[in-house]
């Protein structure tokens, strides 16, 4: 088959090319730009604990050391601290702040070293066409050529072209935040800990500060992010320095540190989502499907886990043949998520930011408003914690051995220990992204057995019968515990990391059952792929 056409060479288009390779799919990156990118180090990102160990994976880099895993959060208000959270310094839960070329720099090393994909340079797309069998996409530039293709994704950003071309609409709100960005070398009294503080007490030289963010970066560098009042006031030079000036002022006891400003910038957040995220063979992920970035919501976390999702479903239809149902759940799931994030900042800004008679009735006044702003930021509640698939399409009916663990299913599994079946320990989450599903058999004990014995005892030879008789590829692993988890419980996990179900001992028809169910059911006709791609070729 062809190979995958992504149109786009960010961390978004980057991964998903990465990911789609580790699962043996060749694919063409289409890179508008020259194959590089400029050092920006005020445009940074944060990423939450599991998509920080997918890049790690990926990439084979230990970006920790080249970013920062907060020690810890600290709110203020005035001059009162309001919350303030510590993490442990191997605390794997703390967010990782790295500047985003350092990211792309790391995956565009790794896709060096990768012969199943090609990343054509200095190729913008300016037109595509879908048919029965594929894509063809043409760019333009030095080597302008046509490309073919059997899927397409635009990961082209927010004006992608992608999705212009199909005529895939793009609602939402335009500037629901403006902030006023800075990267600067400065010691401050909070060593490696980030801080929000809310109406900081010192007098403004411009327009009132109402809400300034320090995020550490490595080598003493800090992101300080000011937000700005609304309306479209153009921000100087002047009112940039001495807004430094007077937060570095305020935080030091009323003297100045020296400080090196190394980048300033200005981020306008954006609430968009776009109204499909497929239209036959052709695919939107990151900012060309979704806009958010409110309350230390970061697209670009949503990005990656748009890449995780949809790779091992464009896999699946690669390798085994058309998977509409699948393919289909890629829309349903993520942009479900999506929504719901929107849907919850929108409701709640209005709050947050002073809005008049809303603010009277919201019980918890500054205390709660403080902690809903630091659970964005921290990757926690309904304002930043991973979405769980909940009302999936791919959810398997009921089953009659299902029962309940710590992880609700369709939510992402812990990361425990595991043996393999070459009987080494490694973690859960090593095992994800290879396209196969997990099954993991929660068998208290095992681990100082030597595998030789517990493989051919108890239900294991029944359940690796089970396991070899799935309808897709599935790797079986022993766990000694899993929260919530009883012993001999068999957990099923999609290869992105997510819970399907739970069942109560060696179950082979609802195992099988929930199998299938996760692969959209069996496979359709060719026909009926053909149908859809003309149906969304179509479609708004």
């Amino acid at each position: 088959m062809d190979p995958v056409i992504i149109v786009g060479a960010g961390p978004v288009g980057l991964t998903l090319a990465l990911l789609l390779a580790r699962q043996h799919v060749p694919a063409v990156v289409l890179d508008e730009g020259p194959g590089k990118d400029e050092p920006r180090p005020a445009r940074t990102v944060v990423l939450r604990e599991d998509t920080a160990a997918l890049l790690t994976r990926l990439t084979g880099t230990a970006l920790d050391e080249q970013g920062v895993r907060w020690a810890g959060w600290r709110s203020l208000r005035r001059k009162q601290v309001t919350n303030e959270i510590a993490f442990d310094a191997a605390d794997p839960a703390a967010p990782l702040h790295i500047a985003q070329h350092v990211l792309t720099n790391a995956l565009r090393a790794a896709l060096a070293d990768e012969p199943l994909v090609k990343v054509a340079v200095d190729s913008r797309l300016d037109a595509l066409e879908q048919e029965r069998a594929g894509v063809t996409a043409h760019t333009r530039g030095p080597q302008g050529t046509w490309w073919r293709g059997s899927y397409l994704v635009g990961c082209d950003g927010p004006r992608s072209t992608v999705r212009k071309l199909q005529d895939i609409r793009f609602p939402g709100r335009t500037a629901v935040e403006r902030h006023a960005v800075a990267a600067l070398r400065v010691e401050l009294p909070w060593e490696g800990r980030a801080l929000l503080h809310r109406m900081p007490p010192w007098r403004s030289s411009g327009p009132p500060v109402g809400e300034v963010t320090a995020r550490p970066l490595p080598d003493g560098v800090w992101r300080l992010d000011w937000l700005l009042p609304p309306g479209k006031d153009l921000v100087t030079p002047e009112i940039l320095l001495a807004r430094i000036r007077e937060t570095l002022t305020g935080w030091s006891d009323g003297t100045t540190p020296p400080y090196d400003l190394l980048d300033t910038g200005v981020h306008t957040v954006h609430h968009r989502l776009a109204r499909r995220w497929r239209a036959g063979r052709v695919l939107l992920a990151g900012d060309a499907a979704h806009l958010l970035g409110a309350l230390g919501t970061q697209g670009l976390d949503e990005g990656l886990r748009d890449a995780d999702n949809l790779a091992w479903k464009l896999a699946t239809a690669w390798h085994h043949g058309p998977h509409e149902a699948l393919l289909d759940s890629y829309q349903s799931e993520r942009r479900a998520i999506v929504a719901a994030r929107l849907r919850a900042a929108d409701q709640v800004l209005p709050v947050l930011r002073g809005g008049g008679g809303l603010r009277q009735i919201v019980p918890g006044a500054a205390k709660g408003h403080d902690t809903l702003l630091a659970d964005g930021h921290l990757g926690r509640g309904p304002l930043g914690a991973p979405g769980a698939y909940a009302g999936s399409p791919l959810a398997p009916p009921d089953l009659e051995g299902e029962i309940s663990v710590d992880t609700p299913p369709g939510a992402p599994v812990t990361d425990v220990r595991v043996t393999a079946e070459d009987g080494s320990f490694v973690r859960l989450r090593d095992r994800l992204g290879r396209g196969t599903l997990l099954v993991v058999l929660i068998a208290p004990g095992t681990g100082v057995w030597d595998r030789k014995h517990w493989m051919s005892a108890g239900v294991m030879p029944r359940l690796a019968a089970a396991v070899t008789a799935l309808p897709h590829p599935a790797e079986l692993l022993v766990a000694e515990c899993y929260p919530g988890a009883p012993a001999h419980s068999v957990l099923l996990v999609r290869p992105d990391g997510h819970l399907v179900t739970a069942l109560s001992g060696v179950r082979p028809a609802d195992l099988y059952a929930a199998a299938e169910a996760t692969l959209g059911g069996p496979a359709q006709e060719e026909s009926h792929q053909a149908e859809a791609a003309e149906a969304g070729t179509g479609a708004r």
